[in-house]
């Protein structure tokens, strides 16, 4: 990447990569995540500059109707994260994995990023957690998978949590550092911040050469990350940290009102819709 192109919306001819990022960091530059589920929405999103695609196990709950991301599968990502690769062509596009596909062990975790490496054409994956999954962390990077890390709510941890609360305060907080410094040491990439105090995201980004994603972390991460859902207005409740950016809820639902009114009476189709 040249000194004079952005990470965000520069025009590079190519995809975006971690070398990319690991720039950005050292240039200050801050930078958007968004997630992707489809090649349609990736399409958008990818004209739109956004340089990191994530195809989230939230997927469990906006596409596949779950309650939490514990459900959902490698084999029901897989196709999710081909479609968003073909939909885009500038993105780095990263694969989460979801719950049960790597905690095992290292040998677990090579084999389920290496499904979506091969099957699905991800460019990264990403994993939850903080030193009980260094060794994977540690043996994905040495197969040559890039691993953007997790910390803080880990959704899939969500059980142990008692639910979704703000992690790291107090001494917790210190625990959480240590763990992103073990991370990055790991090998990690980059490292995602979700619902943790701001301060500590702070000091967080400022201990470490990676660059850190934010979601519920405050605005000193060096990048934030949203659900594209929850940033358009589709998810009802939407947690404190989630600005909403449009009401697809709204637009939607005068559509289809609309079009329904329309059949109702005769006046769809026109003519103009109609074939002689």
């Amino acid at each position: 990447m040249s000194s004079s192109t952005t990470l965000y919306g520069g025009a590079q001819g190519r995809r975006v990569t971690i070398r990319d990022l690991a720039v950005a960091k050292e240039r200050g530059e801050r930078w958007p995540m968004l997630t992707a589920y489809d090649a349609m929405t990736a399409r958008i999103f990818d004209a739109a500059g956004i340089p990191v695609l994530l195809v989230g196990d939230s997927a469990a709950m906006v596409v596949y109707g779950h309650e939490s991301t514990l459900p959902v599968t490698v084999d029901d990502l897989l196709p999710l994260t081909a479609a968003v690769v073909r939909g885009s062509s500038r993105a780095l596009v990263v694969a989460d994995l979801p719950f049960g596909s790597y905690q095992a062990s290292p040998a677990q975790a090579l084999e389920s990023a290496g499904r979506f490496m091969k099957e699905a054409g991800a460019h990264a994956v990403k994993l939850e957690g903080g030193r009980r999954v260094l060794p994977q962390v540690e043996a994905l990077v040495s197969a040559g998978v890039p691993v953007m890390a997790h910390l803080g709510l880990t959704p899939q941890s969500v059980n142990t949590f008692g639910g979704y609360r703000v992690q790291g305060r107090g001494q917790a907080g210190d625990e959480l550092m240590a763990d992103a410094k073990d991370l990055e040491r790991a090998g990690a990439f980059s490292l995602v911040l979700e619902c943790v105090p701001a301060d500590l995201a702070q000091r967080v980004t400022a201990s470490l050469a990676i660059p850190t994603i934010g979601i519920g972390a405050g605005a000193a991460t060096d990048a934030q990350v949203l659900v594209w859902q929850d940033l358009m207005g589709l998810t009802p409740g939407p947690a404190r940290f989630v600005k909403q950016y449009a009401d697809l809820t709204g637009v939607m639902d005068q559509a289809v009102r609309a079009f329904a009114d329309e059949v109702r009476t005769g006046a769809f189709p026109a003519p103009e819709h109609t074939y002689t």
